[in-house]
């Protein structure tokens, strides 16, 4: 990073301690990908449950898919073509996530972020984890931040299906133009869009949005840049907003 981006970074830090009418009040993230870099503790768990069945590890799509789905999806899709599917999944349900956690790796500023936006912030998850996110964010150290968390248990449609960020907005009693949602992958790009939330984009370029960042603090200036109503992202986020009541 370099000075000048330092200075901008500062600056970014002093708004969200003066500006008292901000327009965003929520932030919304995805954990896989943005959170955590959970890619090698998603393939070591799945490769385990496939290993079990006497089965070959993933293939580097299936380790993609893996990556984004529920894991009744997940199982599906790698067991797909065999007759051990529906024994994966009593199997997967009996395993101890624990030994997997110490494989994520948690995004470098994530905590310092979260500490930064928690005194006039509501934070939320909203992911297509299962029972193990409440394990993933103790172990952590995390967990007391966010107000809810919301995953592939506690909706009847998962991402990309916009039921998890309504069941946040109606936590907070808030619009869509009050949240953003941080993700990594094109299924939270249409979970955003359909339920009108402007959408970050975390580490990701070919992702369609206007709001792209790399690392944890630049979504600072995506807050600032939303709060500030003549600015052309302000703007852009108007126009998504097609979901009456939310």
């Amino acid at each position: 990073m370099c000075p000048n981006d330092k200075v901008v970074l500062v600056l970014d830090t002093i708004f969200l301690n003066l500006n008292p009418t901000k327009r965003i009040s929520v932030v919304i993230f995805d954990c896989d990908g943005v959170m955590f870099d959970s890619r090698q503790a998603n393939i070591n768990y799945y490769n385990h449950v496939l290993s079990y069945f006497g089965l070959p590890s993933m293939t580097r799509e299936e380790a993609d898919f893996v990556h984004m789905h529920t894991a009744d999806q997940s199982i599906e899709h790698i067991f797909r073509g065999t007759s051990y599917a529906e024994k994966a999944q009593s199997y997967r349900m009996k395993i101890d996530y624990a030994p997997f956690i110490k494989d994520m790796v948690m995004e470098p500023g994530l905590k310092e972020l979260l500490a930064l936006l928690k005194p006039q912030y509501g934070l939320a998850v909203a992911t297509n984890r299962g029972d193990t996110i409440a394990e993933v964010l103790r172990s952590n150290g995390i967990s007391d931040f966010f107000d809810i968390v919301i995953s592939s248990l506690d909706v009847q449609k998962p991402k990309p299906d916009p039921e998890s960020i309504y069941k946040i907005l109606d936590f907070y009693k808030i619009s869509s133009r009050q949240a953003l949602y941080v993700g990594d992958s094109l299924i939270d790009c249409e979970t955003a869009k359909a339920a009108g939330v402007a959408f970050v984009s975390y580490k990701n370029e070919s992702l369609d949005t206007p709001w792209k960042v790399e690392e944890m603090i630049e979504i600072v200036g995506v807050i600032r840049a939303l709060s500030n109503p003549q600015s052309p992202e302000s703007n852009m986020q108007s126009k998504l907003h097609s979901k009456p009541g939310y």
